[in-house]
């Protein structure tokens, strides 16, 4: 017997780095739901080598219950679940999480990383345990404890004048730390554009 797990949408705007089959509108029994579509889809060949759907989350939106169904633990044809999700798309409302989430939920939500505090290496003192001091105040200053003590941790183990620099780059903003990569967009998707 599957688990069935309440969720909300803020729950499923956390859910970035997952994917899975939601569900619209399921009324009525929700482990009849779950053991139907875990034996309709083995009898299609979309669940594999006896792979069955355990955990299933139901969520309220918009006046409907829905369920998600994650691919994570279990074997699926891809392929052939996407042909059947647009062969019952009237019926089901079926679509994955990564398209239901920007389309009815706002998008993903980022999770918010600390800023780090900048500090110029140009023009400092080159000694490694002097700018290791000023970076260690900068992150106490911060609130970043936790981050100061693995910067310590990982410089004074470091035999490498410039690796150590690059590591107290990872922790402070320098001239040595990377520019950020750009996050994807939670832009909506046009009403005429294709789902996946």
């Amino acid at each position: 017997m599957a688990e069935i797990k309440t969720v909300t949408a803020d729950d499923l705007r956390q859910m970035e780095d997952q994917e899975g089959l939601v569900l619209q509108g399921c009324g009525g029994d929700l482990q009849e739901w779950v053991d139907g579509i875990n034996d309709l889809f083995t009898e299609a060949g979309i669940l594999q080598s006896g792979s069955r759907f355990g955990r299933v989350s139901v969520f309220q939106q918009d006046g409907l219950t829905n369920l998600l169904f994650p691919f994570e633990g279990v074997q699926l044809d891809v392929g052939k679940l996407a042909i059947w999700r647009l062969q019952t798309h009237a019926q089901f409302g079926g679509t994955w999480l990564s398209d239901y989430v920007p389309n009815r939920l706002g998008g993903f939500v980022q999770e918010q990383r600390p800023t780090k505090p900048k500090m110029a290496l140009v023009g400092r003192d080159g000694n490694i345990f002097s700018i290791m001091g000023t970076a260690s105040q900068l992150l106490q200053m911060a609130g970043m404890h936790d981050q100061n003590r693995e910067m310590i941790d990982r410089v004074t183990s470091c035999s490498d004048y410039n690796k150590a620099l690059h590591i107290i780059s990872e922790y402070v903003e320098t001239e040595l730390t990377p520019p950020p990569i750009h996050q994807r967009s939670n832009k909506k998707k046009a009403r005429d554009a294709h789902e996946r």
